[in-house]
């Protein structure tokens, strides 16, 4: 069983190295973005709200080497928004309407779903595309509708929502990563 798990998390990792020119381009483009006073929103339900939330800790902190903060927001950390959007205008609505309050044109929306089917992420990327900003999404496997909508994605190809989440994690820190680079403040 664990043996198992470590093989496929070892066999989608090999497969995300074709990912990489995916994931040095976001990072020359969202260097621009954040340099030129944009920010990046993020979004994601249960362990891809983690990831979204980890990406942003990253930037607003810092990854490996000391920087100026970066302007991210993680959607679903303002629980007292996130309820009340809920509570109002549904589930579907949760990102979208915070989309809508702290997008701008030209901002990133990274979506991250496991499935590439979550509504509220789903519907989140569309209204960022109406608004302007940059869609990216993380996903599992190809075809889903996440993927489709966006204007790029990284899907990972592997079977279980774990093992995907664990190749989300390595993408944000890949991400990070050649972000520093890009901000020059990394080797």
């Amino acid at each position: 069983m664990i043996e198992g798990h470590f093989r496929a998390l070892e066999g989608a990792l090999h497969r995300m190295r074709a990912a990489a020119p995916t994931i040095e381009s976001w990072a020359e483009h969202l260097a621009g973005v954040l340099t030129g006073g944009g920010r990046l929103l993020a979004c994601g339900n249960g362990g891809s709200a983690a990831e979204a939330q980890h990406l942003t800790g990253e930037l607003v902190g810092k990854f490996r080497h000391d920087r100026q903060p970066l302007s991210a927001i993680a959607l679903h950390a303002d629980t007292s928004a996130a309820t009340a959007i809920v509570n109002d205008y549904g589930e579907h609505e949760l990102y979208a309407r915070q989309v809508r309050a702290h997008g701008r044109p030209g901002d990133v929306l990274v979506a991250l779903s496991t499935s590439g089917r979550s509504q509220n992420v789903v519907t989140a990327a569309k209204v960022a595309h109406e608004l302007g900003l940059v869609t990216w999404a993380l996903t599992g496997p190809e075809p889903n509708p996440l993927t489709a909508l966006c204007d790029d994605a990284v899907a990972v190809d592997a079977t279980h929502a774990a093992t995907v989440q664990e190749v989300h994690l390595a993408v944000v820190h890949a991400l990070c990563a050649q972000l520093d680079r890009a901000l020059g403040v990394a080797a």
